[in-house]
Formats: C-alpha cells, structure tokens, sequence
C-alpha cells in the first residue's frame, strides 16, 4: 500500500504504508511527540502494548509515513469509541515530527485514513489538538462540530471527499 506524497512541489520517496508496533524509528517519534508536549502517542503505545487498540478491527488500520527508511508520521483510523455506532470512524493518533511539518505530510497522511475510511464508515470524526490542526482538517474538508468527544467531522455518504486548498 505505499503510497508516494508530494512534498513541496516535487514527489519524493516519501510512502505512507501501513504499520504495527514496534516499527523502526517509532521510538524517535514518541520521544519527539512527547519532547512537543503531546501525550496521547503515549496512549497509542499503552493500547497497543495492553491491546485494548491495535487499530486491527474492521476497517481500522495505523500508518505510518516514511521519509526514505526514516519514520516521520503516524495516525490511525478506528470505529470510534465514543460514538455508540460502528458506521462512524475516527482518526487518531496523528503526529508528524518536527523537521518535516509544513510538508504536506499531514495532509497526505490523514487524505489517506479518510479514502480508507470511505469504504467501511459513514462519517468520521476527530479531536483536533491545537488551532493550527483544526484549520489542516478544515480545509480537507472536515467541518467544526460540538458533538461530544469530537472537535470535528466528515460526512462521507455523500461522495464528497477531502478538499485540499492551499499548501
């Protein structure tokens, strides 16, 4: 499943395949989400190791993005657990190290989730971290929501798919 990103304006050998834990360079990731302040790849660590979440039900998967053999992003895409319904997915866990934010990376990252999302849920959902990932989800076409447990959602029984605009 690699799939090349475009980087800046030109294809790299970047590829976002998928992953289980361990994977090599996930150490590196974790020390730099939590060097960044973001404790929930510690919670990604913690289900995987317990199993209380390998992202390995159906339709569920975790990626990981590969600059050459170098792993620079992770995120998942789960039935999710605070909806009460299995036609309603979540992605989770989505974290790009530091030197290759600004790349597209997450945006190819959660484009991806989202077309695999597309034949397996009727919408998905998400908690942004922080106003600049909530604005990334915004222009990919995810809209703003006071649900509960989501900052926001897409629907996708409508053949609608994810609107990059801007770099």
């Amino acid at each position: 499943m690699d799939r090349a990103v475009r980087v800046y304006a030109e294809t790299v050998t970047t590829a976002i395949r998928k992953i289980e834990l361990p994977t090599p360079g996930i150490g590196k990731l974790r020390s730099d989400a939590l060097a960044d302040g973001y404790d929930f790849m510690e919670a990604l660590f913690e289900d995987w190791a317990t199993g209380a979440n390998r992202f390995d039900a159906a339709g569920e998967v975790l990626l990981g993005c590969f600059d050459g053999d170098v792993l620079v992003a992770v995120g998942g895409l789960n039935i999710d657990p605070f909806a009460n319904d299995p036609t309603v997915g979540r992605v989770r866990r989505v974290y790009v190290r530091p030197a290759w934010r600004n790349r597209g990376i997450g945006r190819a990252l959660v484009a991806t989730l989202v077309e695999l999302a597309r034949g397996h849920f009727r919408r998905v959902r998400l908690r942004a971290e922080n106003a600049d990932a909530g604005r990334l989800y915004e222009r990919m076409g995810f809209s703003p929501t006071t649900e509960p447990d989501a900052t926001h959602v897409m629907y996708l029984v409508d053949g609608s798919s994810p609107r990059p605009t801007g770099a």
